[in-house]
């Protein structure tokens, strides 16, 4: 039989969701979308295959999953239609487009793009909760905006990857980590300032921006300097780090495949 391949892009907030991945006995992007996908579908055989699997809490604005049919979808923008019709309210398809047979997303070249939004100071609206990280005690802003470029280029990241193992490729690139002010997201109910986290790269290790981004914090809070940052990242170091950022506030903001 003939297979037709496609890739489609979609949004969804994580809050609710344990990650990604299908599991037993808990809800996950993963199951909701190909539930969704077997009702439109109709039971035609099909599957479907992510780009990256984010964990449980964490939010998309733009990912990627690939979905492999035995027939052919006529009309891509009706497809799009139904599917988001029958999607959960926190799951939206932004678009679908046709692949051929030698695309594999997840060995095909792409970059990543993730944002970490958080505030400091004071108590947030309970609203703030599905996207933002309130830490409660003063941060030096200034100190974790110089200790952020300090992640920029190649480094060895066994510091920065959840219980690593012996045999894992540690030695990495950053093409781009900056801490700026929050202009992306905006409610009445958010705080008046707040900030973002923003790094590119080809690939990330398990939980990895979330320890870079716990590393961050505790620099601004004057638990660790600069220069232990410095050493973290240097070959063959690894250095177990304390803190791992709340999930909720990491966002997949893009994926663009090469």
């Amino acid at each position: 039989m003939k297979k037709y391949f496609y890739v489609i892009n979609i949004q969804y907030l994580g809050y609710r969701f344990h990650g990604w991945q299908k599991q037993p006995n808990v809800k996950t992007l993963h199951l909701m979308v190909d539930r969704t996908l077997n009702f439109i579908l109709e039971g035609k055989r099909f599957k479907s295959l992510c780009a990256g699997r984010t964990d449980a809490m964490v939010s998309a604005e733009n990912a990627a999953f690939e979905l492999f049919l035995h027939h052919e979808i006529e009309d891509l923008d009706a497809f799009l239609e139904l599917f988001n019709y029958n999607l959960p309210q926190d799951i939206r398809a932004l678009n679908i487009r046709e692949v051929n047979e030698k695309f594999n997303i997840i060995n095909h070249s792409k970059t990543k793009e993730y944002l970490y939004l958080f505030t400091y100071g004071e108590k947030c609206h309970p609203f703030c909760a599905p996207i933002m990280t309130t830490i409660l005690d003063d941060l030096d802003i200034e100190v974790m905006k110089e200790g952020a470029k300090l992640f920029e280029g190649e480094h060895h990241f066994k510091s920065y990857c959840y219980k690593p193992s012996e045999t894992g490729i540690y030695n990495r690139k950053i093409d781009l980590c900056e801490l700026v002010d929050n202009t992306i997201y905006t409610a009445n109910y958010f705080p008046k300032k707040s900030f973002v986290l923003r790094v590119q790269g080809k690939g990330f290790m398990r939980n990895q921006i979330r320890l870079m981004m716990g590393t961050l914090i505790d620099l601004g809070k004057g638990k660790i300097a600069l220069n232990d940052i410095e050493h973290s990242l240097k070959p063959d170091v690894f250095v177990k780090m304390d803190y791992i950022a709340p999930a909720s506030g990491l966002i997949l903001n893009n994926i663009e495949f090469e």
